[in-house]
């Protein structure tokens, strides 16, 4: 993983135009608010305290311009130390770029994962009986659900033949009715960054990443940018029970997001978001086994923003407040099939496992597979930023 944390392998390719921010700790302070660019983070500190805070502003990406702070670290040397195994003290690492956001997710999104999430509940999270249920729904849905878009009368009337025909699912019903799957990822502060290792449930035996576009989301449902996401997904939780959701996707670590966020500007839009095309590579720790994937957003069943929508209520009745904002995984048409322990197994994460995660506007998230209780615990909260903002004189 190493040798993937350059600015190189990491930015954007067209990083000279980008108005990129993210966070850093630096030992003695605590987490710091930067505009990153190839050669030099700057202190965006006399700009705003937190993340949070620079996404509440009128016009966020015009304000960390015009900021003319200096230079406070080399962005190649804070890169290569933020691996999480080999972190020196005395110089800074990237953390997640989000803050005192709420950490939420979209699911089921895309027809291809949809199918999945059908195939997970049929063979009640078992992977050896995945194939055989695979074949079966496909048998019975096929694609004809590609063109169909969620809520609409066609919806309706595939759903009263699919009830029919027995094979009704959760997943269906969010995948293709009125009413879209939010949840919550994880707690504000939670999730990890870039080189950081990423958790699994140490009970899970099928599981996989899950590679997403995250939008950066302000208290009025305004999206401000966007970053990388991989959303850590516990197949064999949740195919038990979706009621185990909060087991399948909110452990220590199972959050990553990062490297930065990418504000909204005349140069990266909304639209550009849209036609995201995400590629995803996993490798072994030994370099034995490597997989690829990609995941195009034109694909997705939802425009992001109507998921917006859908996670605060619509712009005339907000039925979910974020006073702080929220991050919002976008959810993924990757669901990994290709066999890693045997035939009819399925894939499945190994510890060790280097996932990155990577689009030419984006840049790139790598991180370290390891265990959800083996891997560095959450322990810095919302009282420890409060207390290390107000020791910098930046609270009012």
């Amino acid at each position: 993983m190493h040798t993937l944390l350059t600015p190189e392998h990491l930015l954007p390719e067209d990083h000279a135009q980008a108005v990129l921010v993210g966070r850093i700790w630096v030992e003695g302070v605590g987490p710091v608010l930067v505009r990153v660019t190839d050669r030099h983070l700057f202190d965006l500190s006399g700009v705003a305290a937190t993340a949070s805070e620079l996404l509440e502003m009128a016009d966020p990406a015009g304000s960390v311009r015009e900021y003319g702070g200096g230079p406070m670290a080399d962005t190649a040397q804070v890169l290569a130390n933020s691996a999480q195994d080999r972190r020196d003290p005395a110089v800074p690492w990237f953390l997640a770029p989000c803050d005192l956001q709420a950490i939420k997710a979209a699911g089921v999104t895309f027809v291809a994962s949809m199918l999945e999430r059908v195939i997970e509940e049929q063979a009640r999270g078992d992977a050896g009986r995945a194939e055989a249920v695979r074949r079966s729904v496909v048998a019975v849905i096929g694609d004809n659900l590609r063109s169909v878009r969620p809520g609409s009368a066609q919806a309706r009337q595939l759903r009263e033949v699919l009830i029919a025909q027995g094979v009704w699912s959760q997943y269906l019903e969010v995948g293709i009715g009125e009413d879209a799957e939010i949840f919550t990822k994880a707690q504000p502060l939670s999730a990890v960054g870039l080189g950081a290792d990423v958790g699994l449930h140490p009970g899970s035996a099928w599981n996989n990443p899950e590679p997403e576009i995250v939008l950066a989301v302000n208290s009025r449902g305004e999206t401000r940018g966007c970053t990388l996401g991989n959303d850590v997904n516990l197949r064999d939780f949740e195919g038990r029970s979706a009621l185990l959701l909060g087991k399948a996707k909110d452990n220590n670590a199972s959050a990553a997001i990062g490297p930065f966020v990418r504000l909204f500007d005349d140069h990266f839009t909304i639209d550009d978001v849209r036609r995201c095309e995400l590629s995803m590579q996993v490798e072994s720790a030994d370099a034995s086994f490597r997989m690829e994937g990609r995941s195009s957003l034109a694909m997705i069943s939802r425009d992001p923003l109507e998921l917006v929508d859908h996670a605060m209520g619509p712009p005339e009745r907000r039925t979910h407040q974020y006073p702080d904002g929220f991050m919002l995984y976008l959810g993924t048409m990757f669901a990994p099939t290709q066999d890693r322990f045997g035939p009819g197994q399925g894939f499945t994460h190994a510890v060790g496992d280097r996932v990155a995660i990577a689009t030419p506007r984006l840049g790139r998230l790598v991180n370290r597979v390891g265990l959800s209780d083996a891997v560095p615990p959450w322990t810095y909260g919302l009282r420890h930023l409060m207390r290390d903002l107000a020791r910098r004189g930046l609270l009012a």
